[in-house]
């Protein structure tokens, strides 16, 4: 059975992210309107405008004409709207000679020339052309209607004709075959195969080695995304996405409530009628809408004022004693005072209060990995910086169960000169020492 793509798909630890199919759905959809605008373009340009010059050219005969009349062609356009704007075209018409010496009249205009708003210059043209005078003109040999005067090139329309379409269609023809050629492959994994084009099988057939640990937490949702330099990028543990989430839901109904209480507030007004209740609660109902507008958009500011913060590493899951590379990464702009790496084991209980169940979190260890001063960040030069790491031998590994777990994580600490003090943590799993297991 066909199934129909997911507009989201589950990667790297908890967090969800638009699915990769309907992004390459919608960038292949972006670059085909590029490469269509530029074919239809570039038809429309050589067929209304090069083709022709091209068949004057080449293809329509010449004849001697001779002039019997001539007029200024008036055109009326109304711009702006109630104002109407005069022009005139200087038109001759010609008797000559076609195939078989047949005699044929034909209006043409002078050089292509197009309209002018100037009646004088127009007239000016017209003038140097007598009646009775003769001069060269070439004919259309499948439409005798169709004569010229002048002939050649617009070189900055065959120019036209070629750059702008042709810029069109190498954009949008390279997009897609950037598209088709990355279907189905995130930055990473792009990475790994230029890089390393043998590190993506073991990616995709690990062996689940927690099933012999069962108190030990899987890590699948650890190592399905590989990094740009090491082996496997680590998700980000990241609680301030739902809170933000949760103020502008809040913000955007609260404020729904308000708008509706004025709205029947205005009508009552109107109506002469008014409802000290009603108005009553507006005045609190806006205020606490405001509040709410202005603490989602300053959590949102703080949310995405720093940028992100990766952490890639050569294996994973690790084993006490083993000594692993860690590549820190932190983007955005501006300047940090500091920002450093820690290395935390974190035990976590969760007990009944009541009919209330309760989660506590308690630090036992905390190792600082490194931590660098003044780190200037650019938009196009992101700060990284690679690290050797040991989990020490004799530590806990990696421990779940109903009501207690042992967790470890690498805690990335920044403080930005303009904004608050940040943290962000990366999980990681520790296997039983092999040797003890």
């Amino acid at each position: 059975m066909v199934r129909f793509p997911k507009f989201y798909g589950k990667k790297r630890g908890h967090r969800r992210t638009g699915s990769a199919l309907w992004g390459s759905f919608g960038e292949g959809i972006f670059y085909a309107m590029f490469f269509v605008t530029g074919i239809v373009f570039g038809a429309l340009l050589l067929s209304g405008v090069a083709v022709p010059e091209w068949r004057i050219n080449h293809e329509f005969i010449i004849s001697e004409g001779v002039v019997l009349e001539k007029r200024l062609d008036r055109r009326s356009r109304e711009d702006p709207p109630g104002t109407f704007t005069q022009s005139w075209q200087p038109q001759v018409r010609l008797a000559f000679d076609v195939a078989g010496g047949i005699r044929h009249e034909s209006w043409t205009l002078l050089s292509q020339s197009q309209y002018l708003e100037d009646e004088n210059a127009a007239q000016s043209k017209l003038d140097a052309f007598l009646i009775g005078s003769r001069l060269p003109c070439w004919y259309d040999p499948e439409n005798s209607d169709s004569v010229v005067l002048v002939r050649g090139y617009h070189w900055w329309m065959w120019l036209l004709t070629l750059l702008l379409p042709g810029a069109l269609v190498i954009l949008g023809g390279s997009g897609l075959v950037r598209v088709v050629t990355t279907l189905g492959k995130s930055e990473e994994r792009r990475a790994l195969q230029r890089s390393f084009p043998d590190i993506l099988e073991p990616i995709e057939d690990i062996d689940d080695r927690s099933t012999h640990y069962p108190s030990v937490p899987t890590c699948d949702d650890l190592v399905n995304s590989p990094g740009t330099i090491l082996r496997y990028r680590l998700p980000i543990e990241s609680r301030d996405n739902w809170s933000l989430t949760g103020l502008g839901v809040f913000a955007v109904l609260w404020n729904a409530v308000v708008i509706v209480l004025a709205i029947n507030a205005g009508f009552d007004l109107a109506s002469g009628r008014s409802d000290p209740i009603l108005f009553a609660l507006l005045l609190p109902f806006f205020v606490i809408g405001l509040f709410g507008v202005v603490f989602f958009l300053r959590s949102f500011v703080l949310a995405t004022a720093v940028g992100p913060t990766h952490i890639e590493i050569s294996d994973h899951p690790l084993r006490p004693g083993g000594m692993y590379d860690v590549l820190v990464s932190q983007g955005g702009s501006g300047t940090l005072r500091s920002i450093s790496v820690q290395l935390e084991l974190e035990e976590r209980a969760t007990y009944l209060q009541g009919t209330d169940v309760r989660t506590e979190h308690l630090v036992v260890r905390s190792q600082p990995l490194k931590r660098w001063d003044d780190v200037r960040i650019l938009p196009t030069n992101r700060f990284e910086s690679t690290i050797r790491i040991e989990i020490p031998q004799e530590s806990m590994h990696s421990f779940v169960s109903e009501h207690n777990s042992v967790h470890w994580k690498l805690v990335v600490s920044g403080d930005p000169e303009r904004w608050r003090p940040f943290s962000r943590s990366f999980s990681l799993v520790v296997f039983p020492d092999e040797g003890k297991a």
